[in-house]
């Protein structure tokens, strides 16, 4: 995560945030499968999806691209969600969120992502680059092996 975050930091140099332009995916090839670009509309604000990487797509179960953040988040509940989206367009900076949630089958996800702001000519935020990282742990029931009696 803290590679993403430098590499953000170094293409916003010294602004408030970098361009759409500054940013090469070829740079950081490694981390593609686990950036969300979301673009920001206004009038009013909303939020779509414009690339998903292939493990956000495989986490979620489905490819939200080209759909809106408020129908199809991924997260502990829509306004958590659209809360951080809408955090990092009025303050026009970074913003780092841990969140802890279950899935629909049982698993419990600890959600740790990375809000990033990009900016157009005018300074106002026209994209947010969002890097995740999942830890995903199993809360069904515990497989127990069978206790043998016999200890010849």
């Amino acid at each position: 995560m803290s590679e993403v975050f430098h590499y953000w930091d170094e293409k916003r140099a010294g602004r408030l945030m970098p361009l759409r332009s500054d940013i090469h995916p070829a740079d950081i090839p490694r981390h593609l499968p686990g950036i969300v670009l979301v673009e920001v509309k206004r009038e009013p604000l909303d939020f779509i999806y414009r690339l998903v990487g292939t493990r956000e797509v495989a986490a979620r179960g489905s490819d939200p691209t080209g759909k809106r953040v408020a129908e199809n988040w991924y997260g502990s509940d829509a306004e958590d969600v659209l809360v951080n989206y809408r955090r990092v367009v009025e303050s026009r900076s970074f913003l780092y969120d841990k969140d802890s949630f279950a899935r629909s089958d049982g698993r419990q996800v600890q959600d740790e992502s990375l809000f990033l702001p990009l900016g157009g000519d005018g300074g106002d935020v026209r994209q947010i680059l969002v890097y995740s990282f999942y830890g995903d742990v199993w809360t069904g029931p515990v497989a127990r092996r069978p206790v043998s009696k016999d200890r010849r």
